[in-house]
């Protein structure tokens, strides 16, 4: 036995976690750095992995800093137990929190309202899919319904009538539709009938509430997962919370294996011939795999969150004291010209109120520099060891829309992650959109404007009363009723290129009508501002009629 051999074995033994104690980061790879030189090739390597944990590939890709092992030797020699010690001992005691980044992990989260799903994919660091609202009748979804207490009958009859509202004007606007559009020959029975049924979808989710259920699938790396957990975690609604919790089991419990059923038949075929065989096959085939069964079960209520969140509310209502909302664009390209110590006590304020960022900025300017400071400081207060700054904190980006819009356009919008966004709470002081498409029958032309109106405005009625209740939770459970028509207030902080992108992306014919007009409006913004950028814009002109055969 070499000396390499000697001390892995040493290594293995189920004494690791008082060894992993006695040594330090640095000292650990000079283990494995002892076997012997071997004739390497020279060309490049390069190769797909698969099968294994989440974890145990974490820490073999980790180890790449301080080893020279191969990634097929790493894997060899490390079990799941080694990755679970490693990374107790490295990613929590010594806060080496890049490892979690090497660790991606799949979830389904299934059955969520669409408020929730909202508060989930609200992260800079995220990949999924989430159900659309174009592709799909949501209608036969079902709905979340909060703990209204004695309020829940009024609740429910809120949703049904938002639902029946709904139905009422998908069909009445796919028969506008087509009365409008004639099929053309070329074109296929069901896929006229397909393309004008997401037409009709694209007015009628004006109308889906928030407790809406939805499905939605992410991957996400652990450290994403850990962030993302906590931050639900402190979530204000109990929906949101409860998901966390499990999330953090999912992560920590037994994934579901897409091939267990096959694999067990074929572990029974295996065992009736050679018992013993079958036996390995099982533990091979059968294991159970914990995703992040280490990485993510630290994971609390974020009290930096919490902390913040309490006392930039007070803040933002003590500074504007009750001042009315002043009208604004539905999009507004902020100057950039104002101090960074404005941006930042500004963006700190613009979540925790309904002010538009110009309006807010006017207040925060004509404080004095020591108030101003003070709000600063709010935002770091609560700051824990491991906490990254408030989003609030991400400064000095060239181009702020502060974009007023429908809750379901900024769905989509809420997509694009390379920019900084700040979201607003929902509420009806903004009121609602109406469903305008240039080139489609309107819902006045349709006969279904009075329905639309009829349904909005009950919903906003229907909100007012139930935050208003008194019950527990109250002002955040009557948001569930706010319908997807509802405007909301966000603010997107990019560079250029993300605003030429999105702007190019969103202006697109096959988009929806809502987040094109926004992207068109940002275009504007950037073409008055900067005339000379203009020509670098590859834009559709969002006001001419388009085809609405074409997807």
């Amino acid at each position: 036995m070499n000396l390499r051999e000697a001390l892995l074995q040493n290594y293995t033994k189920p004494c690791t976690a008082n060894i992993l104690s006695r040594m330090t980061y640095s000292e650990l790879p000079m283990i494995d750095d002892l076997h012997e030189n071997q004739n390497k090739p020279s060309e490049t390597d390069v190769y797909a992995i698969h099968g294994a944990d989440p974890e145990v590939l974490a820490y073999a890709m980790a180890k790449y800093s301080r080893s020279s092992l191969t990634m097929k030797e790493s894997l060899a020699e490390i079990s799941a137990q080694r990755a679970e010690q490693f990374l107790n001992t490295f990613y929590f005691q010594y806060g080496h929190r890049s490892i979690a980044d090497l660790a991606h992990i799949p979830f389904a989260i299934e059955r969520l309202s669409l408020l929730a799903a909202i508060e989930l994919v609200d992260e800079q660091r995220w990949d999924g899919q989430e159900r659309s609202t174009r592709y799909q009748n949501f209608r036969t979804s079902g709905w979340f319904t909060p703990d209204l207490g004695v309020e829940t009958p009024a609740f429910t009859a809120a949703i049904e009538a938002l639902f029946t509202a709904y139905d009422s004007i998908g069909a009445g606007m796919l028969e506008a539709l087509k009365t409008a559009i004639p099929r053309p020959e070329a074109m296929k029975p069901e896929a006229y009938e397909r393309t004008l049924k997401a037409r009709a979808f694209d007015v009628a989710r004006y109308l889906l509430p928030l407790a809406t259920n939805t499905s939605l699938g992410q991957i996400v790396n652990a450290r994403t997962l850990e962030t993302q957990v906590s931050r639900l975690l402190t979530s204000e609604f109990a929906e949101v919370r409860q998901i966390a919790e499990k999330l953090r089991i999912a992560a920590t419990e037994p994934a579901w294996n897409v091939y267990q059923t096959s694999a067990q038949v074929l572990c029974e075929e295996i065992f009736s011939v050679d018992a013993a065989c079958g036996e390995r096959a099982a533990e091979a085939l059968l294991r159970p795999v914990k995703t992040a069964p280490t990485l993510v079960k630290y994971a609390v209520r974020n009290g930096y969150l919490d902390g913040s969140r309490g006392e930039l509310t007070a803040a933002a209502a003590e500074l504007m004291a009750g001042q009315p909302i002043d009208p604004a664009p539905v999009v507004d390209l902020l100057d950039d010209d104002e101090p960074l110590e404005v941006e930042l006590a500004t963006s700190l304020l613009y979540p925790h109120c309904h002010y538009s960022y110009r309006q807010l900025r006017s207040h925060v300017a004509a404080l004095s520099d020591a108030r101003r400071m003070e709000l600063i400081t709010l935002g770091t207060k609560h700051r824990g060891r491991h906490d990254e700054l408030l989003r609030a904190f991400s400064a000095g980006r060239g181009f702020r829309f502060d974009i007023l819009m429908d809750i379901g356009g900024f769905r989509d919008m809420h997509r694009h992650r390379r920019c900084v966004q700040l979201l607003q709470g929902y509420t009806d002081v903004h009121g609602y959109e109406e469903p305008v498409c240039p080139g489609q029958p309107s819902l006045a032309e349709a006969g279904l404007e009075g329905v639309y109106t009829s349904a909005m405005d009950a919903a906003l009625a229907s909100y007012r009363q139930l935050r208003d209740s008194g019950v527990p939770e109250a002002a955040q459970s009557a948001q569930y009723c706010l319908p997807l028509g509802t405007r909301c207030r966000s603010m997107f902080k990019m560079d250029f290129a993300e605003a030429l992108y999105i702007s190019e992306l969103r202006s697109g014919v096959a988009g929806h009508f809502s987040y094109r007009r926004v992207a068109w409006e940002m275009y504007k913004a950037v073409e008055a501002k900067h005339p000379g950028l203009a020509k670098h814009f590859r834009i559709e002109d969002v006001n001419e009629p388009v085809d609405l055969l074409r997807r």
